[in-house]
């Protein structure tokens, strides 16, 4: 429940009676849905379990009430069929219909109520019904959606609810990617039960609240606040909307009202202004500071519906030649990009996984993501907002786009305004991507995700991920520019050790451009290993080894770390990926260029060269220590560290003390013996033993092979 479980940690160490509140949430919230203001009709009834799934075509009587479904598939939420055949490679998963059916129960409770579905996301087409009757669909895989339920159900009985997905290419962007685009229902559903008078639920997938910092000082900050309602009585509804804001330690802070008047079967908007004293700033990953605002509905003096939101202050200043600001203060904005999706799940994550992976995030020392290509849930970004992760928030927009298609432009700019309207609130969202290497003729589509980003949210800026040249006009698209750049990977890009050229040039040429690197990697395999690999490799050959991975993000890192202007610089990417048209390193269906392995299983070597430069908690780590068979007796023994030294020991024997200036501890010809070899190293700061790491290497006869060693194939 992303806006639920951050606000447990945050009040347990700082208010226990706080924290026994919300961890009375945690159990009767569902999974993705906001909290609810205790007191009022909301109600969130989960829809997870009990589903029949079928991957059929289109079929008759598939969307009946009686269909009879008892041999179908049964399934829990979330939920993809495209686990297994999405990651073995030959593009060749499936890509068709699959069909969800289930029933539920009305409630005594519910009379008088309005009823309506909440879909966390549905790939990529999602069609409607509800005994029997087609309520609509939704175009787009990866947008929270409703339909309201409550014309067609039956007061007092068994209601059967029924949705077609379909996930087969279409003119919805994203059109193609680099990545598994996997059906199914692969977040939470819900119904939710409010009163006639509530919180807009027609407003593309919003809480209906937003919250936007205008004015921020020591003293003060100003916040303004804008409501939309809904009325679905028979006749007019007048009261009031409250919102009170509380501060990170539970403390009530600032409260305001407004009145509000709606006419039977019409919306409404209210705005307001909160003043909160003294604010605490939202500060990253050093002081993540969040406050609750609670809002309530009020009609003739009766509660009726409400949300908590959080809010964070902080303000964030981007500089052409300085780079980022947040708060006034410089800021170090170095992370990675992620997929949110892992080895036998594809889409179908449950919380765990989102919280390892951002356990893994947050240890190699990451102060930003980019959650790319599409919008992710919801619990991520709330999971960023506590950790203090600033994010890149982006629409789907990649490769290809059909700007002589109303219909297809229309449909892009609804999946930018649902990303705005549904993630406005969080304060770890600095910038909204409009686009990533889009192709030829895609400028004034980029123009029109522009236009609607300014009208929804003028108070960010958006940004494009260009893998075009410098003068390209798609790089002048957004208010700000990041490249996605493959230095000695992809041959295009040019050379290994051409990035910080690159770069220079770049800002040679447009000086008031404020750039920032949104890719850089490479692939690597971690059962592949070569001590010295060449410089040119075949990014589509099956031979990838981890030593190259790792040579390239130090020769990239230190350029990058070189050149302050940059705003933000993003690994591609943190975690290997499906992708199932790939075949390369020593997989099939999956891009390798994670500093995970899609299982998560194994940190690559280069993933311990980042937390060397971007963590202080001492460390120390033995670079191709995967590389346990060795058939030279010397061999080059590198080390990565933060701390002041590290000594090198083989066999018990120390062979010596190193210190270096840029994380890495080398000794170049280190001698071992025939059989197993013990290589230990000790790292100390200012005299003192911090961290220590050690790993096995056999010495063998015989001629030198790199053949590629696969790991197992999944089960299926």
């Amino acid at each position: 429940m992303p806006s639920v479980w951050p606000w447990v940690l945050v009040a347990a160490m700082k208010s226990p009676l706080s924290a026994v509140v919300f961890a009375w949430l945690l159990l009767i919230v569902p999974t993705g849905f906001a909290v609810g203001v205790p007191g009022t009709q909301r109600q969130a009834v989960p829809l997870n379990d009990d589903w029949r799934f079928a991957l059929q075509p289109a079929g008759t009587g598939f969307s009946a009430p009686g269909f009879a479904d008892d041999a179908w598939e049964k399934v829990t939420l979330p939920h993809t069929w495209n686990a297994w055949d999405g990651q073995d490679g030959g593009n060749d998963y499936v890509r068709g219909d699959g069909w969800y059916r289930r029933a539920f129960a009305t409630e005594s409770a519910w009379a008088g109520r309005r009823v309506w579905l909440e879909v966390d996301a549905a790939g990529r087409v999602a069609e409607v019904w509800l005994n029997g009757v087609r309520l609509g669909e939704h175009r787009g895989a990866h947008a929270r959606f409703r339909f309201d339920l409550t014309p067609q159900l039956v007061a007092a009985g068994r209601n059967v609810l029924v949705l077609r997905v379909n996930n087969e290419t279409n003119a919805i962007i994203p059109i193609s990617g680099d990545f598994t685009m996997g059906g199914g229902l692969y977040r939470s559903v819900r119904l939710l039960v409010v009163d006639p008078v509530h919180l807009a639920l027609n407003d593309l997938g919003s809480p209906g609240v937003y919250l936007t910092p205008q004015v921020i000082s020591a003293d003060t900050a100003l916040v303004d606040l804008k409501v939309r309602l809904e009325n679905d009585s028979a006749g007019a509804a007048s009261g009031r909307v409250v919102a009170r804001v509380y501060d990170p330690q539970g403390r009530p802070v600032a409260e305001t009202a407004a009145d509000y008047t709606a006419a039977a079967g019409a919306g409404t908007e209210v705005r307001a202004r909160l003043t909160v004293p003294q604010p605490q700033l939202w500060q990253g990953r050093p002081d993540p500071a969040l406050y609750r605002v609670a809002i309530e509905v009020l009609r003739d003096n009766r509660l009726v519906d409400g949300i908590e939101q959080t809010l964070g202050l902080r303000t964030v200043r981007i500089d052409p030649a300085a780079g980022f600001f947040l708060n006034g203060r410089p800021y170090a904005m170095h992370g990675v990009n992620r997929h949110p999706q892992i080895q036998d799940k594809g889409y179908a994550l449950s919380e765990a996984d989102h919280r390892r992976d951002y356990e893994l995030i947050q240890e190699i020392g990451a102060t930003t993501v980019r959650l790319a290509h599409y919008q992710h849930d919801a619990f991520e970004y709330a999971l960023c907002d506590q950790l203090g992760l600033l994010v890149w928030a982006e629409v789907g927009f990649v490769n290809e786009g059909l700007p002589d298609d109303p219909v297809s432009v229309e449909a892009a700019a609804q999946q930018l305004r649902e990303l705005i309207r549904q993630n406005y609130n969080h304060p770890a969202i600095f910038c909204w991507g409009i686009g990533n290497e889009t192709r030829d003729r895609t400028a004034a589509l980029l123009q029109k995700l522009q236009t609607v980003a300014k009208e929804e949210d003028p108070s960010r800026p958006t940004t494009y991920a260009s893998n075009h040249g410098h003068k390209d006009v798609r790089s002048t698209a957004a208010d700000l520019l990041a490249f996605n750049r493959y230095h000695g990977w992809y041959a295009s890009h040019g050379a290994f050790g051409g990035l910080g050229a690159w770069l220079d040039e770049e800002r040679r040429l447009f000086p008031a451009r404020r750039v920032a690197m949104s890719e850089y990697g490479a692939g690597a395999s971690v059962y592949q290993q070569e001590q010295q690999p060449a410089l040119v490799i075949d990014p589509d050959g099956r031979w990838h080894p981890e030593q190259w991975q790792a040579r390239f993000h130090e020769n990239a890192w230190l350029d990058l770390s070189q050149r302050p202007y940059l705003w933000a610089t993003y690994i591609w990417a943190m975690f290997d990926f499906a992708s199932d048209a790939r075949s390369e390193g020593d997989l099939d269906g999956v891009n390798d260029k994670g500093l995970v392995t899609h299982d998560r299983a194994i940190r690559k070597d280069a993933f311990y060269w980042f937390k060397s430069n971007w963590t202080t908690a001492p460390m120390v780590y033995i670079t191709s220590r995967r590389d346990t068979v060795r058939f030279a007796a010397k061999t080059e023994v590198k080390v990565y560290s933060n701390a002041d030294t590290v000594e090198l020991r083989l066999n018990g024997v120390s062979l010596g003390e190193k210190t270096s200036t840029d994380r890495r501890f080398v000794w170049p010809e280190a001698e071992l013996k025939p059989g197993p070899n013990i290589v230990s190293v000790v790292a100390r700061q200012g005299g003192r033993l911090v961290a220590s790491d050690s790993c096995c290497w056999q010495l063998t006869t015989g001629e030198p092979h790199r053949l590629p060693v696969a790991p197992p194939k999944p089960a299926n």
